[in-house]
């Protein structure tokens, strides 16, 4: 028998039908829901005679548009309180799980999913999202799809799809202290550019990744489609399980033993192809930040802001130059001399406990600068509970940040948290577009840590000064 990888397992036991140049029709198990992505696909299956098919295989929450404040009180965006109450009567309609702003479950789409079981090794699972990629930090072969693809899965539990191939980025060695899964993502995403990885799966892999948990994982997962891949993939292996064991929403007693036996032959087969190969040494990362208005224009924090003319081609330094111009940055200037504004410590790539541990671990003792309003957004209420019995909230309260409820946040700019013109904000975020935090708002992506540091110094950090002072 052929040796197979984990995303080849995936996709051949998800396999309904093949048609021709390498798409076939995949059987999808799970399907999650949000407020923004749901509405046409709701109105599409109305219009069919079928409706729902598996009512049980789905689960929504409303997280892009939802304030992250009096949670407890009418929104007061019109538009956002239309989109939840849309949501609402969905579900109700077609007796879909639906998990309440008031509900201790709730949160960001990609935080409560693994939270509450619902992700597992071995399923295909999809959202009208693109950070989707998430799941795949359990063996899961997850993805984003749009609104008709949403209306397809609610209808027919499948969709036509074109086969990825293997690529493995594999990582060794030690994290050196103060750097984290945020960092290995960013690097490698610099490393290969937001469009390396289209086309690809990418499985990740080495004793850095086996070492690391279930959240630096979805860290990882998560910011796969900076890279231009749909997918990220890490083989289940003991600590999915013990993260998985007693969820709500996983397997039981007999189920459980099942599940095991199953799970434990998905991670890839001794001798399987990739197409293609990258190896990380994780022993020299160094934190790192974004500086552009890419994923990929991203640099370690001791680095410089690159000169347009120090790159080859024309298009790239036409790129660069349009990056700098929207930044408002110079060539040449010290990344550790970029005053900040604003800094986000939240959204489904850095919103988990783990991740508040880390910026705590900084803050604490501290005061913010006078000159930064700070904010963390917990990615879920089990989270922020979590958090406040840990007394993190006292923290983040004590050194000057606000401290919010479950949602989307400042990660986007569809709710009440936005930047202004001309803003500049460290993010924990995973995308730095132009306009993605608000009109004119610029955006630097970091790991936790790191934006801890920049709003304790009012500019762009190395954590590791504060980590060892």
């Amino acid at each position: 028998m052929t040796a197979q990888t984990l995303y080849d397992k995936l996709w051949e036991s998800h396999v309904v039908t093949n048609y021709d140049e390498g798409v076939s029709l995949l059987y999808i198990d799970r399907q999650m829901l949000h407020e923004v992505s749901s509405p046409q696909a709701f109105a599409g299956v109305r219009q069919r005679p079928s409706q729902v098919r598996r009512t049980g295989s789905h689960l929504a929450v409303a997280d892009h548009a939802v304030p992250t404040h009096d949670q407890d009180q009418p929104i007061e965006d019109p538009q956002a309180r239309a989109q939840v109450a849309m949501l609402v009567q969905n579900t109700k309609d077609f007796h879909i799980n639906y998990v309440p702003l008031t509900d201790l479950r709730h949160g960001i789409v990609h935080v409560i999913g693994p939270e509450q079981g619902f992700t597992q090794p071995g399923i295909t699972l999809v959202c009208g999202d693109s950070h989707t990629s998430t799941h795949g930090a359990f063996g899961a072969l997850a993805f984003g799809i749009g609104a008709s693809e949403c209306e397809c899965v609610l209808a027919t539990q499948t969709l036509r799809q074109k086969r990825a191939i293997n690529m493995n980025v594999r990582v060794n060695g030690k994290l050196p202290p103060g750097v984290y899964a945020k960092d290995i993502i960013l690097s490698v995403i610099g490393q290969i550019g937001a469009a390396g990885a289209v086309g690809y799966a990418i499985e990740y892999s080495g004793d850095t990744i086996r070492g690391l948990s279930m959240e630096a994982r979805m860290t990882l997962c998560n910011m796969t489609i900076e890279a231009g891949s749909r997918t990220g993939l890490i083989a289940p292996d003991e600590t999915t399980f013990a993260y998985l064991k007693g969820r709500p929403m996983a397997p039981k007693g007999e189920h459980w033993e099942k599940a095991l036996d199953y799970w434990k032959t998905l991670p890839t087969d001794a001798g399987a192809k990739f197409d293609r190969i990258i190896d990380i040494d994780a022993t020299t990362l160094i934190p790192h930040i974004t500086w552009g208005t890419s994923p990929d224009q991203v640099l370690p924090i001791t680095g410089r802001v690159p000169d347009p003319a120090s790159f080859e081609s024309a298009s790239l330094r036409s790129k660069v130059a349009n990056a700098l111009a929207y930044m408002g940055l110079k060539p040449g200037t010290a990344l550790e001399d970029i005053v900040i504004d604003h800094v986000f410590i939240g959204s489904c790539t850095n919103s988990r406990i783990e991740d508040l541990r880390a910026a705590a671990a900084v803050v604490k003792g501290r005061k913010t600068s006078s000159s930064v309003r700070a904010m963390v957004v917990p990615g879920s209420g089990q989270v922020k509970q979590q958090a406040e019995a840990e007394g993190l909230d006292r923290i983040f309260l004590d050194a000057g940040f606000e401290w919010r409820s479950p949602g989307c946040s400042l990660c986007v700019a569809m709710n009440d948290d936005r930047l202004l013109p001309g803003e500049r904000c460290a993010s924990t975020s995973n995308r730095n577009f132009e306009g993605r935090q608000g009109i004119g708002a610029r955006t630097h992506l970091m790991s936790p840590a790191m934006a801890a540091a920049a709003a304790i110094t009012g500019h762009m950090t190395d954590v590791r000064a504060l980590l060892n002072s």
